[in-house]
C-alpha cells in the first residue's frame, strides 16, 4: 500500500471516529427528544381513543333503543292480528323491518367501535410499557454516561507529576518530614537538658551505687522498726 492510500485510510478512520463521537454525545439528547415525541403522541392516541369511545356509548344506545322499538312495534303487530286487523299488522311489520335493518347496520358498527377500542387500548398500554421501559434505560444510561465523567476527570485531575492530588501528596510529605524534624529536636534538647542537669548527676550516682532511690520492703520494716524502738 502507498503512502498516499495509507494517509488517506487514517483520515477516513479518523472521520468515521469523529463522527461516531458526534453521535454518541448527542445520543442521550436525541432519546430524550424521541421519548417526548412520543409522549406527546400518546396523549394525542388517548384523546382519540376517548373520542371513539364517546361516539361507541352513542352507538350503544342506539342500539339499546332500536331493540327497543323493534320489540315494542313487535307487540303491536300482536294486538293487530288478535283483532284481525291484518293491513294493520302489515304496516306495523314492515316497520319492524325497517327498524331492523337500523339495528344491524348500528349492531355492526357498533362492533366495528368495540374493536377498534379494544386494539388501540392495548397498543396504548403496549406503548406506555415501552416508554417507561426506554425511561429507565435511559436513566441507566445518563447516570453510567455521569459516572465515567466523573471518573475521566478525576483520573484526568489526579494522575501524573503535575496533579492536584500528587501536588496534596508532596505537600503532605514535607509536611511529615518537618515534624519528624521538629520531633528529633526536642528529643535532642530534653536529652541536652538532662544531661546538664540534676537529672543527669542522679543517674550517674545510682548507677554508681552510691545513691539507692528505690526503697525495698525491708529498707521500709527496718525504718518502722526503728521508729517503734525510739517510741
Amino acid at each position: 500500500m502507498s503512502i498516499l492510500k495509507k494517509l488517506l485510510t487514517a483520515v477516513r478512520g479518523a472521520a468515521s471516529d469523529a463522527g461516531e463521537a458526534i453521535v454518541d454525545t448527542q445520543a442521550i439528547r436525541i432519546m430524550e427528544q424521541e421519548m417526548r415525541d412520543a409522549k406527546k403522541q400518546l396523549n394525542v392516541a388517548k384523546e382519540n381513543l376517548t373520542k371513539i369511545m364517546a361516539e361507541k356509548m352513542g352507538v350503544e344506545r342506539e342500539v339499546k333503543r332500536l331493540q327497543k322499538s323493534v320489540t315494542e312495534h313487535e307487540a303491536y303487530a300482536m294486538q293487530a292480528l288478535e283483532k284481525n286487523d291484518e293491513t294493520l299488522a302489515l304496516q306495523v311489520a314492515d316497520k319492524i323491518a325497517e327498524l331492523t335493518n337500523e339495528l344491524e347496520t348500528q349492531t355492526a358498527l357498533l362492533n366495528s367501535y368495540s374493536d377498534n377500542v379494544k386494539t388501540l387500548k392495548q397498543s396504548i398500554t403496549t406503548t406506555e410499557r415501552n416508554i417507561k421501559s426506554l425511561e429507565r434505560e435511559l436513566s441507566v444510561v445518563k447516570t453510567t454516561e455521569s459516572v465515567q465523567k466523573a471518573n475521566a476527570a478525576a483520573a484526568a485531575k489526579f494522575s501524573g507529576s503535575g496533579s492536584s492530588l500528587s501536588s496534596a501528596s508532596e505537600s503532605l510529605e514535607r509536611i511529615k518530614s518537618k515534624q519528624q524534624k521538629r520531633s528529633d529536636q526536642m528529643k535532642a534538647a530534653m536529652e541536652l537538658q538532662r544531661e546538664q542537669g540534676d537529672g543527669d548527676l542522679q543517674s550517674k550516682l545510682k548507677a554508681a551505687g552510691i545513691v539507692n532511690s528505690e526503697s525495698s520492703g525491708n529498707d521500709i520494716l527496718a525504718r518502722i522498726k526503728a521508729k517503734r524502738a525510739a517510741g
